[in-house]
Formats: C-alpha cells, structure tokens, sequence
C-alpha cells in the first residue's frame, strides 16, 4: 500500500470518448501496461460482438442516465472476477453499486494483455489500475460539473453518483455531465480513497450472474447455439501410448440423426513438426474419428457405435511402473537443483539424528461440472470461436497456426465456465472443434461426455517428495528436498516458499519421469500435494524433536524476520499472523477428549494460510468435523466471494486428499465415471470456519491457498488420533482399523 494515495500515470493509458451512439463516455484503463499511442477507442456498444476493441484490459461506459457498465476482459471461472473487479471500480467512481452492470469482453490480441485466468492473479494485478479507472472518472465528471457551474473543481464534491456544488449546494448526476466530461483533459494526477472511507469494498456482494444462473439462463459453453449448427464427438485412442489404425463406421451411419463420420489429426501432426506446443498438450498425433450429428444424443450414439482397431506406438503404461519409476527417481536420479544454501552435505555429516520420510500421490482427473466444450465455425472470412477457455490468446494463436491463418481472423468470445481447475488452461478441445469446422465448413460444437473428459484428460502428475532433516543438539541443521515427478512437476519459485531462508543448510532438488500420460496443472499446481507433503514432515519432525509443532514453526519464522533476501516468497510476519489468528480460533489444544487436532501452515499464490482440522473417530475411520482457516490475502474486496471461494478450496483439498485416485492399466484411464471415481460428499463434507487477517495491503490470490494446507492439517489430525502416520494419498483407500493397530 502506498503511503500517498495520490496517483499519476500517462494520460495514453487512459481513453475516453463522446462519440457514443447513445451518448455518454466510454473510459478504459490498460490494466497490465501502458496503451499504445494510435489507439481509437469504439464508437458503438449496441452490439458486444461488433465491437471494435482497442487497446484496452477493461472499459467502462457511463450512460446519460448515470448507469455502468464494465467490460471484463479476464474469464470468469467461478472466481469471482465478474463481480469483484467492477467493485474496484465502482469504489473509485463513488457509484451506487446497483447501478453498476457487467459484460465479458471477447478476446482482443492486440491490445488486451494477460486476458486468462490461472495463478490467483486476476484481482492483485487489476487492484491499483481499475481504482485509477474509477477515481479518474470520478474526477472528470467533477469537472465537467465545475464548468458547468464556473467555480472551481475543488468547490466540489461526488458520492453516490451524484457531484455536490459545496458553495451553491446544487446537485448533478454523472449522468447530467458525461457528455461534457468526455470532451475533457484526462487528469494526470488523481487521489485515490483511503480503505478506511471503503463503502464497496470490503462489502458482501453477490454473484453478478447469479440470477441468471440459477434460473437457466445461458451463460456456459454448453449453452451455445448459433443458427445451422451441428454437433460433433471425437472418439480418441482409448490407452495412452495408442493411435487409430482403421475403423468402420457403417453402424454409426445408420443412427439416426448422424450427418456424417470424418477424421482430423493431419493438421496437427503438420503442426507438430513445426512448432513445440508444450502449452497445447493432449492435441496428439493420432488421427481421430469425429461423428457429426445434429444433436449431442446422437453424436454420442454414433460414437459408441464406431469399431476402430488401435495400434501401439509407445509402452502402455500402469500406475505400477509410475510408482517404481519414481522410487527409482527419488533414490538415485539426476537431480537439478533448484536452490542450495550452506552446506547441506556438512550438516548432514554432523547431525546426531536425521529424520527421512517420503510421500506419494496419484494421478487426479479435474473433473469440471461442465465438460469440455467449444464452438467453432471456419469460413473463408474468419474464424469465429466460442467457449470456455482459461487462455483464450494461446487458444487462438494455436488455431491461426493450425490451419494457417491470420490471426486478425479469428474471433473468440468467452462464455462463463462451469469449472476450470487448470484443465481449461489447455485447448485442445478449441483445437479439434476448429479443425472439424474447417474439415466440414459448418458451424459445430464438440462436446466431451463425462467418460470422454475423465479418460482423455490432462491430469495432476503423480509426485513423490523424499524430505531430510539434520539435527544437531536438538536443532534443525539442515533441510533437503528431493521431488520426482511424472512429466516434471515444480517451478522455480517453490524452493523459495518457506522453509527457505529459516534453515541455514538447506537444498530443494527435482527430477522427472517421463510418461506419455497427459499431465498438466491442477488448482493450486504443485503446491496442493507439497504442503501436504511438507507439513505432515514438519509434524512429525517436531515430534522427534520433543517440542510443540506450533513452536517449531515460529522459532524457524524468526529466522527469517530482517532478511535481505530477495529471493524469499513469503512474509514470516504474515504467516505468523496466520498461525496465531488459526490457533486462537481453534481452541488449539483445548477440545474435547474425543476430538483430535492437526495443524499446518503454508503460503503459495502470494497468500499466508494456516489451517487446523478437528476429526473423530467414527466406527474405525476419521471424519472429519471442523476445518478452522485463517488467511491474509490482504485486502478482501468481496467478503462474500472470498468465503465461498476459502470454503470451496478447504472441501475440494479435503475430498482429493481423502478420496481421489486415478489408477492405469495399460494405458487406460480405470476410472470413467463417477460410479468407480470418488468425490466428496455433501455428508462428508466439515464446517469450514473461515477468518480474515484485517489488513490494507494490496489483495493477493485466493482461488488456490486453502486447498494445498488442508491435507496435512487432516493427516496430523489422524495421527494425532490414531499414532499412525499417512505417507501415500488417497487416505482412505489404505485407511483400515486393522492396519493402524499394526
């Protein structure tokens, strides 16, 4: 937070205009970097899809009447952005909030910057450019009502959509001066509102969809329909390792209102030859057979009734031979050292004690409530493209590259997301929806059933962490980190987290397995099984040490307070706070006899999070009854958004951890559906009490933080019950009375 809230930035990076159809002023703010020089803004907001969309991250467009509307440019994936970026807005601006309106904006290449959602990033970049949009705005129309009135703008004041003549006491709406404060000189320097003075932020708001959610209002992909429209499904290799050899598609033929049967794959095996598309995993090499149909009923009919004979092109793999390899990995592999202080191997050579433990988790599928789906239709003018994807720019420069073509001629709108995860980071289901489209030149919709999107998916890596510790007169020496991992797993900047800079010897090493199993990022990538992994370590490493693990991890965070390394994530201040806050919320220690505590702390996503979970044992087996978070996220724009979305990560971290579990044979997915595949239930699912550290620092994310701590918070909890630790997920599948007692 800066300590003047006085702001100044280019008068380029901020665009307005009076020449709207309708009358009033379109502003815009770039969120992410300044605006290029030649920029027009648009002259007509009649129609969303006409829209000429200049070098913008987001506009807003006052009415005569005193309305707001906001065009968002980021995807809304349930995260709330929709809602949660015009309250900055609408903060600044001083606007009743009822009058504010929302609509997505479609992709822009050239002049959005970052339009995607991943990272828990949207509202912390967005935080100080969207309030600049709203106060500048703000301060233009007090202007243009100074002129009107010939006193001088400090004369007067705005709130609540309306500017106050302070010496006459005369009043006007935005909307009585938007046209004359289009025509005014963008201020260069405005102030923005202290938080204490926050009216809008920091207060509850719904869901701007959500009326129109819960009443069937089309918003998702699956909703989707245009004119002449076909339906289409894409029947892929059935193992991993697998490609088509031939097929007959007499059978499919013959049901009823199937169109036609055609195969893609050559564009993208041209593709493949030239580009490396890491970031398109799962387009595969393999030719595919699509059933075009004129509903989804009988695209799937169709599909079933293909016979296609598949060959083998690479080792079917099995969850057997992922686990081997990677023990293999973890005892002896080549390992690159991500960071190293001190001297870890000297530590080691004069510990009294070393305490080793590893941890295994599996392959998890996302699935997504709705499908992966998407709309394409490939004409000889554009391309126009419409779903729900997390990264529509990547999404279209793939396509231009695919079938070799502008990318000025590709339109893509965004529809709302019935889930994202991380799998919706990945197009491949844009690309086969365009490559169908242009193999057919009708408009089409490919649509994934429940067992296309949970055998053909791209899928959290199975990862095994080896953790050491040296001791030396009762202290913690030295600290390394061994992490193997199914397709590579880690990112620079996780050997930074904590314990970074709290031991002085320490090293964090990864290695990789490869695997022609799709695997890609998973919500809160990495993060969600290393804290589990590494908090569950720390229990037990405060055990061996004989003192309190709350202790533990304070006396460690003093190490770090003072620091001059720039290299460290996280703030020990802030996670201490965080600790303090979930041990006092917690009645730590101070339950009754029959319920057993579990604590962890972690900070990822730029947010502090401690968590303790409350079980009891119920007939043999843990259930857990309470998870008590605390959260420093900074600033809570919405408080009601941020409870759903803290709650929403504690019970899907708790039902993974629990319950989740993908398994191969041969390179086939073992599980299809939800009939053979676990996910929480409403009966399972615990009180998740959620408190806020109350702060003024800008918001970080929290889409992602409270998912990854939950799993060593539960597995202490059970530990703390039983006397047995848990090293493999899922726990309940190994979890049995007679097992503990052994």
């Amino acid at each position: 937070m800066k300590k003047s809230n006085q702001i100044q930035f280019s008068r380029r990076a901020f665009i307005r205009t009076s020449a709207l159809a309708s009358g009033g002023m379109l502003i815009g703010f770039n969120l992410f970097t300044a605006c290029k020089d030649d920029v027009v803004p648009p002259k007509e907001l009649i129609d969303l899809s006409q829209l000429n969309y200049n070098d913008f991250n987001a506009y807003i467009k006052i009415s005569p009447e005193g309305k707001v509307t906001i065009f968002s440019p980021n995807p809304e994936i349930g995260q709330g952005v929709k809602t949660s970026m015009p309250m900055l807005v609408a903060e600044e601006l001083d606007i009743p909030w009822e009058d504010v309106y929302v609509q997505q904006a479609p992709l822009d290449t050239k002049n959005f910057k970052r339009q995607m959602a991943g990272g828990s990033r949207s509202i912390s970049l967005a935080w100080e450019p969207l309030r600049q949009t709203g106060a500048t705005a703000k301060q233009m129309l007090i202007n243009a009502a100074a002129t009107k009135w010939g006193v001088d703008a400090t004369d007067c004041s705005a709130k609540q959509g309306l500017i106050t003549n302070k010496v006459s006491g005369e009043t006007l709406g935005y909307g009585d001066v938007v046209n004359e404060a289009a025509t005014l000189e963008v201020p260069e320097k405005v102030t923005l509102k202290d938080p204490k003075d926050f009216n809008i932020i920091g207060q509850g708001k719904n869901n701007v969809d959500i009326d129109e959610i819960i009443t069937g209002k089309p918003l998702f992909g699956l909703d989707y329909k245009e004119e002449g429209m076909v339906y289409a499904c894409v029947l892929r290799p059935p193992a991993f390792g697998q490609e088509l050899e031939s097929f007959d598609d007499s059978a499919a033929r013959t049901i009823e209102g199937v169109i036609d049967v055609v195969t893609i794959g050559e564009k993208v095996r041209e593709l493949l030859k030239k580009e490396d598309l890491h970031w398109s995993v799962n387009i595969g090499s393999s030719d595919k057979v699509v059933v075009i149909a004129n509903s989804t009923w009988s695209a799937f009919k169709g599909k079933k009734a293909i016979k296609a004979i598949w060959k083998n092109t690479s080792p079917l793999e099995s969850s057997e031979y992922h686990s081997q390899e990677l023990a293999k990995v973890i005892d002896s592999g080549d390992f690159n050292t991500l960071r190293e202080d001190g001297d870890v191997k000297q530590a080691f050579s004069n510990a009294d004690n070393i305490l080793e433990r590893t941890y295994e988790s599996t392959f998890l599928p996302h699935n997504c409530l709705e499908p992966m789906n998407f709309f394409a239709n490939v004409t000889d003018d554009k391309i126009h493209l419409v779903g729900p994807i997390q990264t529509p720019e990547g999404s279209a420069d793939t396509v231009s590259k695919l079938l070799d073509r502008n990318k000025e001629d590709i339109y893509l709108e965004m529809t709302r997301m019935g889930g994202g995860f991380g799998r919706r980071l990945y197009g491949d289901f844009v690309y086969e929806a365009a490559e169908i489209s242009d193999a057919i030149r009708k408009p089409v919709k490919v649509i994934s059933s429940r067992e296309d999107d949970m055998t053909t998916g791209i899928y959290r890596p199975p990862t095994k962490y080896k953790f050491s510790a040296s001791i030396k007169d009762n202290k913690v020496t030295g600290y390394h980190l061994k992490e193997a991992c199914i397709n590579g797993n880690s990112w620079p900047q996780m050997s930074n987290f904590f314990p970074a800079g709290a031991i002085e010897n320490y090293k964090y090493d990864i290695a990789q397995v490869n695997s022609n199993i799709t695997a890609g990022a998973w919500r809160a990538p990495i993060t969600n099984f290393l804290a589990s992994a590494e908090q569950s370590f720390f229990d037990e490493l405060a055990e061996e040490l004989k003192i309190d693990r709350i202790q533990l991890h304070k006396d460690l965070l003093q190490n770090v307070k003072g620091t001059t390394d720039e290299r460290i994530q996280y703030s020990p201040e802030r996670l201490e706070g965080v600790i303090d806050l979930a041990v006092d919320k917690s009645n730590w220690g101070k339950t009754p006899e029959d319920i057993y505590q579990g604590f962890a702390v972690y900070y990822c996503h730029n947010t502090h999070v401690a968590e303790v979970a409350d079980i009891k044992m119920e007939n043999g087996y843990p259930v857990v009854k309470k998870v008590t978070v605390a959260v420093d996220c900074g600033v809570v724009v919405n408080p009601l958004g941020a409870q759903n979305q803290v709650v929403g990560g504690v019970i899907d971290g708790l039902g993974h951890m629990m319950y989740g579990e993908l398994t191969f044979k041969d390179g086939v997915p073992q599980s299809s559906n939800f009939n053979s595949y676990q996910l929480i239930r409403m009966n399972q699912t615990p009180y998740v009490d959620v408190h806020f550290v109350k702060s003024d620092i800008a918001p970080t994310g929290l889409g992602e933080p409270t998912l990854p701590p939950v799993g060593a918070a539960v597995a202490n909890a059970i530990y703390a019950a039983t006397g047995q630790r848990l090293y493999k997920q899922p726990f309940m599948k190994y979890f049995k009375p007679e097992a503990l007692k052994a």
